[in-house]
């Protein structure tokens, strides 16, 4: 296997990592801020239903990522790595300031902006990029609205309920939470596969996008570590910057995040999970009383999100310049 693609893999590989160590505060943050579950319990279930994730639910993020937002004809493979050099730079950025920030965005700019900065506008695929930034910027409102709608729900159904009604929803938070996983597994995986799998077709090794066991294997694998060494920094922001998150919430966020997620997955939409549960947290808080969500926080993260495509599209447009210039 030439250099250029072993690098390739190495890179997509440390990408999922990353987004499993990101992942593991949107599954387990309010498991473990309800105190329905132990840390090292919360982490060690997510990260075995998140391995097993992406080999339950196919491949259709992969082939969007793969080959439907750039032309695999014309892109190279100094552009994926690039474009994974500035995900990675961006996701160990938001990691140490304990920034909820969105890793499929980084991988969606970082491919963008490179491309742009090699063969230019006609290497992109207008239709599948239209695709991906829908799925990205759409599934957050409807985690919310779901969010909100669930809570007020589950409000009306457990109406006169006794107070050991809580204990229900403390402990059912096991089930959502492997849903949740299975979900996040099934989508954000899969990104590394696709980007692999291009390096393949690039290289002359696959002719046609298809996805080889060991690859599904070590994107899951990968991301399955990330998530049970997890990222603590982002726990403490999910599971309690918003506000006091009680059992009940719990149980609505993750319930309301896993339904987005896996609809999104069976139609090739590749989502941010970061930004669906903690707009789902959000949409929950709001459902019970506005004034309890504390959207100074909220806002701080909103701006990591929006600024998210921007900065690692114009860091893998440098670092494309770069490697183009003194090392290729």
């Amino acid at each position: 296997m030439p250099p250029q693609i072993l690098l390739v893999v190495a890179l997509a590989l440390a990408f999922d990592f990353l987004n499993g160590v990101h992942g593991s505060s949107n599954i387990v943050a309010t498991m473990i801020s309800s105190r329905a579950y132990r840390p090292m319990t919360a982490l060690l279930i997510a990260a075995l239903a998140e391995f097993a994730g992406p080999f339950l639910f196919g491949i259709a993020v992969a082939r969007t990522i793969g080959a439907q937002i750039v032309d695999t004809n014309i892109v190279t493979l100094p552009i994926l790595i690039a474009a994974l050099i500035g995900s990675v730079v961006w996701n160990v950025f938001t990691w140490i300031l304990g920034l909820p920030s969105s890793s499929s965005q980084g991988l969606v700019g970082g491919l963008v902006g490179a491309t742009l900065m090699g063969p230019g506008v006609n290497a992109v695929h207008l239709s599948g990029l239209v695709k991906a930034l829908v799925a990205l910027f759409g599934t957050p409102l409807i985690g919310f609205g779901l969010g909100f709608v669930l809570l007020r729900l589950i409000y009306f159904l457990a109406a006169g309920a006794s107070p050991r009604i809580n204990e229900f929803f403390k402990r059912s938070q096991i089930l959502t939470a492997i849903i949740l996983a299975l979900s996040h597994g099934s989508n954000d995986a899969q990104k590394a596969m696709g980007v692999i799998v291009m390096a393949f077709m690039i290289g002359g090794i696959l002719p046609a996008f298809s996805v080889p066991l060991w690859v599904m294997g070590a994107s899951a694998g990968g991301m399955a570590l990330g998530t049970l060494l997890g990222g603590w920094r982002l726990i403490r922001t999910l599971g309690g910057r918003f506000y006091k998150i009680r059992p009940v919430d719990g149980f609505s966020a993750q319930a309301a995040s896993a339904l987005v997620i896996l609809g999104s997955s069976a139609f090739g939409g590749p989502v941010s999970t970061t930004q669906v549960v903690s707009s789902a947290i959000i949409g929950v808080g709001s459902a019970e009383r506005v004034s309890k969500v504390r959207w100074s926080a909220a806002g701080q993260i909103l701006i990591a999100w929006i600024l998210t495509i921007p900065i690692t599209a114009a860091l893998a447009a440098g670092i494309y310049w770069l490697l183009i210039k003194y090392f290729v």
